[in-house]
């Protein structure tokens, strides 16, 4: 999860502005880093999901395998959405506790 935020905040968005120099700059906001991977934990989720109903309908294309490693992926992948969530909150709360 924490690679896949570092990977997104690496990526050049369209919204990228120009420094002096007329050099633009790679920047990426942290929303859009956060949303994104966000979506993805959703699509994963939403994978799972579609395969565990194809499989209880009885596509013979589905293995009970695939199934229980996909649902897996989504558990870890929302675990570790869950840690960083916990993690930012964290952060927020001893940064509002600081004095100034």
């Amino acid at each position: 999860m924490i690679s896949q935020l570092k990977t997104a905040a690496s990526r050049p968005t369209e919204a990228a502005s120009a420094i002096e120099g007329g050099e633009s700059a790679g920047k990426v906001d942290f929303a859009s880093a956060l949303k994104s991977t966000l979506d993805q934990v959703n699509q994963t989720q939403l994978q799972s999901e579609q395969l565990g109903n194809r499989f209880v309908a009885g596509d013979n294309s589905v293995n009970l395998s695939d199934v229980m490693i996909s649902m897996q992926k989504a558990n870890i992948t929302f675990q570790a959405t869950v840690q960083v969530r916990n993690r930012l909150v964290s952060a927020y709360t001893d940064m509002m506790n600081m004095q100034i």
